[in-house]
């Protein structure tokens, strides 16, 4: 899964990045297009628990790509074309990072920090992307259909999907929050429209600023993120970081909400497998059947599977094991048509 960091120049994208990752990409260069990407742990206590109960040779993390693209005109967003507009269109959902810190030293381009003006902004050039799109393929449709160059059948109901899609994004609605059927995302699935990706708005707050009201104000699927200092925290040393932590009542970095938070924004949850080998976290899509999720430990998995020995993570270390919460009744047995459960661990039994 990738999530591509946007967001207005002097947003702050590049320290969100480096809060997530650790590192310390140069913030606030602009005028060259550059792409950074890391992959990231799914911060989770349930692996961390099921670790510590195992003592595991090898622990795995659900894991997330997170990519900087870094924009033309000070790194914004700016003008959705080329290379640009290319790569956003490759992320499957976007973190967007909203400013709404004050700093004498980053000046705003407009003049003044205003979340909710940015935040429409942004939605803007999103939509107006996707509206250029659509009208571009509703017009070459038009041309086939009277060319005769394509099934008439297939080019007619391409073009009612496509006009489904103007109708609503005309309303300066995103494609997000259009119902589709089976059938015409199909038909779509092909395009990159930008505003039928997930998206996660980061407020970029200062240090200690606090704004419920802003944030009752956004209707958005939205977090707060005090980007300087979390990647402050991020740059410092394990033991560092946790003194660091301790001494302002941290509990757990904010950034570990986000992930999570994107994590869960693109429809994804994780199962588990234990041993003395390895715990591990596996991503699925939610709705996942039981066969599906054990294609992805292995294929040979899926092909032979039997069935799935299947308990949720926190009864399975109460009952201090497979063997024990089997004593009770407390391990079921699935078949393929199960649908997987966030946090659920399975036993995969196969033959090929």
């Amino acid at each position: 899964m990738k999530l591509g960091i946007i967001g207005l120049p002097q947003s702050g994208k590049t320290t969100i990045y480096n809060a997530l990752t650790g590192l310390s990409q140069p913030t606030g260069v602009g005028g060259k297009m550059e792409v950074h990407t890391a992959v990231v742990n799914v911060p989770d206590k349930r692996v961390d628990q099921l670790s510590t109960y195992y003592k595991p040779r090898k622990t795995t993390y659900a894991q997330v790509t997170y990519i900087d693209i870094a924009g033309l005109e000070g790194g914004g967003i700016g003008e959705l074309n080329g290379q640009l507009r290319d790569q956003i269109g490759k992320m499957d959902g976007f973190l967007a990072v909203i400013r709404a810190f004050d700093n004498d030293m980053v000046p705003h381009l407009d003049g003044s920090v205003d979340p909710l003006r940015d935040i429409q902004k942004l939605e803007g050039e999103l939509l107006l992307n996707d509206i250029i799109q659509i009208e571009t393929r509703l017009e070459r449709l038009q041309i086939d259909g009277s060319k005769g160059g394509r099934n008439i059948a297939e080019t007619e109901r391409e073009i009612e999907v496509m006009q489904k899609l103007y109708d609503h994004i005309s309303e300066e609605k995103p494609l997000r929050e259009l119902e589709l059927t089976g059938d015409e995302k199909k038909i779509i699935s092909g395009y990159q429209f930008l505003t039928r990706k997930p998206l996660l708005l980061v407020i970029n707050i200062s240090e200690g600023q606090s704004d419920p009201e802003l944030c009752s104000t956004i209707k958005h699927h939205k977090t707060c993120i005090q980007g300087g200092l979390e990647m402050e925290i991020a740059q410092l040393a394990p033991d560092d970081a946790l003194e660091f932590m301790q001494e302002y009542g941290i509990e757990e970095p904010s950034l570990n909400r986000m992930i999570r938070e994107s994590y869960q924004l693109m429809g994804l949850q994780s199962f588990f497998t234990v041993g003395d080998d390895e715990v591990r976290a596996w991503t699925i899509k939610t709705g996942t059947k039981a066969q599906k999720a054990a294609g992805t430990v292995h294929s040979d998995m899926e092909r032979g599977f039997i069935r799935g020995e299947v308990i949720q993570w926190d009864d399975l270390i109460e009952l201090r094991g497979f063997a024990e919460a089997k004593k009770v009744a407390k391990v079921q047995l699935e078949g393929k048509e199960y649908i997987m459960e966030d946090g659920d661990v399975m036993n995969v039994l196969f033959n090929i």
